[in-house]
């Protein structure tokens, strides 16, 4: 199902939530799945026990295939399911409360600034995603795990090719190997010498307790690190378009910065762009919206469907950032709610305050119809994304 507008999911997305809002589709794969496209039905999904989030089930909808092996990590996060999921996600909760992000808030506004400058001083048309988009969630993750910025280009290059879709499966499997392997270094490197940084603080924090999880915490690492930069430099650049082609929405936030956090939830809901994320395998028959899902059938709750619905977001497949709203799926919902929700959210609204309180006159230097989205990615976004002022 392909974008006919960059800023608009598939058209058959609006056909299936009225016509077939729970439908058999077949997968890129050759597999086929259910989808569903209301937001009810989405987040009924989300908070059913009887759907399992582990992708080594039978049945789970992958979108591409990827080799498992008997040496694997365990699973991050993401792909936990009850009774292992609870006591993993409260180990770790506490490093995103918004207490702790707002700790971060003078340090972020730094990096941004830091950057912002460069992006100054630089030759024009410069690279959005190259000089500001990317590296920003890079550096800011970093820190917060205690991984160095100095290895951004192999992370950045491997979680690439691991989330496009039309990647060799061998080349996919290749790059989930060298940044398990990196990771798995770093760990057994701060169980050595644990430092102030998340992965330290778990390793101590395991070490109170009595336990040990070398494997659990590669996982943990692999999880966060490619999640805290890659939504977020996407986010940024796809916001920074939507704003510039609604200048009414961007003067709004202009006159008023304290409508920009209002904006990043819109903008949020507007792209959703990690839709797939909220797939699942049913463990058992389970009956949503009328319809009996069986066991071992794979399931894909279409964020992107559910944030346009038009029952639960008036003219759903318009930018209004005095929306409100807070309720999209965008983070998902229920018990896999994005663990880095508030995180995400504070650094977009530091760029976009920055960037367009600094850089007034900025503009895209390319029509956006000419822009190389990433339509063969699992997280939707931009390849590059020039810019002048």
């Amino acid at each position: 199902m392909a974008r006919t507008c960059p800023f608009d999911p598939p058209p058959e997305y609006r056909e299936l939530r009225e016509e077939a809002p729970i439908s058999r589709v077949t997968l890129p794969t050759g597999a086929s799945a259910w989808v569903l496209t209301r937001h009810e039905d989405v987040r009924a999904l989300l908070t059913d026990p009887r759907f399992s989030s582990d992708r080594r089930k039978p049945g789970f909808p992958l979108l591409a295939p990827l080799q498992r092996r008997k040496d694997d990590f365990k699973p991050s996060l993401i792909g936990m399911d009850p009774p292992d999921h609870g006591p993993a996600r409260r180990a770790v909760v506490g490093e995103f409360t918004v207490r702790r992000m707002q700790a971060l808030q003078p340090r972020i506004q730094e990096i941004v600034d830091e950057h912002v400058d460069a992006l100054l001083a630089g030759p024009k048309p410069a690279d959005l995603v190259r000089a500001l988009s990317l590296p920003v969630p890079s550096l800011v993750i970093c820190e917060l795990l205690g991984v160095p910025y100095s290895d951004h280009d192999f992370f950045q290059q491997r979680s690439k090719l691991m989330l496009t879709r039309t990647a060799e499966p061998e080349a996919r499997r290749t790059a989930v190997d060298d940044l398990q392997s990196y990771l798995d270094k770093l760990v057994t490197a701060k169980e050595a010498d644990p430092g102030d940084d998340l992965l330290g603080r778990q390793i101590l924090k395991q070490r109170e307790e009595g336990t040990t999880d070398h494997d659990g915490l590669v996982g943990l690492a692999f999880l966060l690190l490619i999640a805290g930069h890659e939504t977020t430099a996407n986010m940024i650049s796809l916001g920074t378009v939507a704003l510039l082609e609604n200048p009414d929405q961007l003067a709004a936030i202009k006159a008023d910065p304290g409508k920009t956090l209002s904006a990043v939830e819109e903008l949020l809901r507007y792209f959703t762009i990690a839709e797939v994320a909220t797939s699942r395998v049913a463990v058992e028959d389970v009956e949503i919206g009328g319809v009996l899902i069986r066991a071992g059938e794979g399931v894909l709750g279409l964020g992107n469907a559910a944030n346009r619905d038009p029952s639960v977001f008036d003219d759903p497949d318009t930018l209004d950032i005095e929306r409100g709203a807070r309720h999209h799926v965008a983070f998902g919902f229920g018990a896999h709610q994005c663990l880095g929700q508030n995180l995400a959210r504070m650094e977009l609204q530091i760029v976009f305050d920055t960037l367009f309180r600094r850089i007034p006159g900025l503009r895209v230097a390319k029509p956006v119809a000419e822009l190389p989205f990433k339509d063969d990615s699992t997280i939707y976004g931009l390849h590059e994304l020039p810019v002048t002022w």
